[in-house]
C-alpha cells in the first residue's frame, strides 16, 4: 500500500472564474510510521523489567525494557518503554493492555514519541488579566 497521504484544497474563487480542487502530496507524517516502543504510565513501585516482560511477551518479541527511576531515591517513578521487534506487536499489546492492571494498578500505554534534543521550548506565556470586581476592592 503507498504510504503517500494526500491533501485536498479548494482555491478561492474568483468572480469570473469556477472553484476547483488542488491536491497535494506529502509524505507521510511521523505519526504514521511504524512505532514499536510503547510508553507505559501507572506502574506499581514492584514491578520490575523482568515482571513487566513476562506481562508482555505473550504479545511478542520483546527487545527492551526500561523503567525510569529517581536519580535520589532510586525509586520507580512509575512509568517506562517497552520496545517490541515488530509494530504491529507493539499495536496489539497496546491494545490489550491499555487500562488493564498490574501488580494491582491500572496501566496507562501509548505510542512512544521520538525523543528531540536541541529542538526549541516553547512555553507559553499566561497573561494575568484582572477582572473588573477585583480592581474595585
Amino acid at each position: 500500500m503507498n504510504n503517500i497521504m494526500y491533501l485536498a484544497r479548494r482555491s478561492l474563487a474568483t468572480p469570473n472564474s469556477t472553484q476547483h480542487l488542488r491536491c497535494y502530496c506529502m509524505p507521510p507524517s511521523s505519526s504514521s510510521a511504524p512505532n514499536n516502543k510503547l510508553f507505559v504510565a501507572g506502574l506499581s513501585s514492584a514491578v520490575d523489567e523482568k515482571s513487566l516482560k513476562d506481562a508482555f511477551s505473550s504479545f511478542g518479541e520483546v527487545s527492551e525494557v526500561r523503567i525510569m527511576y529517581d536519580k535520589e531515591t532510586g525509586r520507580s517513578r512509575g512509568f517506562g518503554f517497552i520496545n517490541f521487534s515488530k509494530d504491529d506487536e507493539a499495536r496489539c499489546a497496546k491494545d490489550a493492555m491499555d487500562g488493564k492492571a498490574l501488580l494491582g494498578r491500572p496501566l496507562r500505554i501509548s505510542f512512544a514519541l521520538a525523543k528531540v534534543r536541541g529542538g526549541p521550548v516553547i512555553v507559553p506565556r499566561l497573561s494575568y488579566v484582572r477582572d473588573a470586581t477585583s480592581r474595585n476592592r
